[in-house]
């Protein structure tokens, strides 16, 4: 018999923001193939004001090691040039005066090492944040306990069905940076 509670779905919702996250992490990991999605964060001073990259320009991916940033005023180049060099992308834009191309270099042994260890390290923190937000669908069960909103029995399965989530995300993180580690380490 499944019982639903406000906590587990709750928990589900949280856990679901949590992988989103982590996929998005993991996404910006430069595996040395080129993916537009690793210009998500960088932000260019667009008149003053700074402004993400990705709303600024048409990002095309022409080959697997390049992407070609083709700016819609192109008065911004020289700035999306700087916020490019500045990021931790490690790359060094080249532009014909309208496009700016973004070379990806093949990564070296020890480079891929170190983007393997960031991955378990991303991996790690969304565990963790799995394993809180289990704690606080915990802590919800057992205040409806105490405010006999729930009984003892119906208790102990909303743990367990807690407790099953959890494990369930917990795998899916698993796989998710299983995947990450072949895809970084993949020649």
């Amino acid at each position: 018999m499944k019982i639903e509670h406000e906590a587990l779905l709750i928990q589900e919702e949280r856990n679901g923001k949590t992988m989103t996250a982590l996929q998005n992490d993991f996404a910006t990991l430069r595996a040395g193939r080129a993916n537009p999605q690793l210009l998500n964060r960088i932000t260019v001073n667009y008149y003053g004001t700074q402004t993400p990259l990705i709303q600024m320009a048409n990002i095309a991916v022409p080959e697997p090691r390049l992407l070609t940033i083709s700016l819609y005023d192109p008065s911004a180049l020289k700035e999306t040039e700087k916020a490019i060099l500045a990021s931790d992308l490690g790359l060094n834009p080249s532009n014909d005066g309208r496009t700016i191309r973004l070379v990806f270099p093949e990564p070296t042994v020890e480079r891929r090492q170190e983007l393997v260890k960031q991955a378990r390290k991303m991996g790690e923190e969304a565990k963790v944040a799995i394993r809180n937000i289990r704690r606080d669908a915990m802590e919800d069960i057992r205040k409806s306990k105490k405010d006999n909103e729930i009984t003892e029995d119906d208790q102990k399965i909303l743990e367990e069905d807690c407790q099953k989530i959890t494990d369930d995300y917990i795998k899916k993180v698993e796989a998710l940076l299983k995947d990450k580690e072949s895809e970084i380490m993949e020649i």
